[in-house]
Parts: C-alpha cells; sequence; structure tokens
C-alpha cells in the first residue's frame, strides 16, 4: 500500500513541474515578444513620424508627436498578444531632436497561469520594458 501512495506522490509531484515549466515558458516566451516588438515598433514608428516638410524646409530632422503615437499604437496593436493585458506609457516625445521614451507594462491573462489560492485569490505576472530611443540617420 505504501508503494502505492509512493507512486501517486511521483505522479503527482511530475504533473506539477510540468505546470511550472510551462508556466514560466509562457511568461518567458511573452517577455522575449514583448521585447523585440517594443524595440522594432518604436523605430518604425518614428520614421514613420518624421516631418519631411520641415526637413525639406530647414533641413533638420523632426518628428511630430501626434503620429508618432498614433503609429505606435496602431503597429503594437498588430503584434500583441491576445492573451495579455497592456499599459503603454509615453515618458517623454521631443519632436527635435527625435527622442522617444516609452514604457509597456504587460499582464498575463491566461487560465493556465491562474494560480488559486484558497477561495477566490489570484496570482498575477506583470513583465515592463522601457526604451529610450533616439532617431540616427545616416547623414
Amino acid at each position: 500500500m505504501s508503494r502505492a501512495f509512493w507512486g501517486i506522490f511521483v505522479i503527482m509531484l511530475g504533473v506539477i513541474g510540468i505546470l511550472f515549466i510551462s508556466l514560466f515558458q509562457t511568461i518567458t516566451n511573452n517577455d522575449e515578444h514583448n521585447s523585440q516588438a517594443l524595440k522594432e515598433i518604436t523605430e518604425a514608428a518614428m520614421w514613420d513620424a518624421v516631418d519631411y516638410s520641415t526637413y525639406r524646409s530647414t533641413g533638420v530632422i523632426s518628428i511630430q508627436k501626434e503620429k508618432f503615437v498614433e503609429n505606435f499604437i496602431m503597429r503594437f496593436a498588430q503584434n500583441a498578444n491576445l492573451s495579455n493585458t497592456y499599459n503603454i506609457k509615453f515618458y517623454d516625445i521631443n519632436e527635435t531632436p527625435p527622442k522617444v521614451s516609452i514604457k509597456i507594462y504587460s499582464e498575463l491573462n491566461s487560465d493556465k497561469v491562474t494560480v488559486a489560492l484558497g477561495d477566490s485569490e489570484r496570482t498575477a505576472f506583470v513583465v515592463s520594458h522601457q526604451i529610450d530611443a533616439i532617431l540616427e540617420t545616416p547623414y
């Protein structure tokens, strides 16, 4: 009888181990996706927001704040993971010289990682990424 209990214990320990591995893999994959997306989307949105009329008349490179925010949110929404809740904060947007500071908080909202503790408590994982970007030109 004691061997049967040890067998059940080992099986339950294996199942719990697999659940924890799945949890951390999900968090790591989302973290890497958000980091790469933030870098790529920021650069693309800055290039889309370049004010070419100012560049033609004065020779100074500048971006338009509204256009940058619009392009950034549109591109980020296209690449966002639907199982996450995102909070995007724009801390600093300079038009000349083109510089932006953005911070993104993502909260994992998956049933796979919801852990019930007691009656209805829930553990949430919030990951943040920050980027400070300056638009560099080849000239």
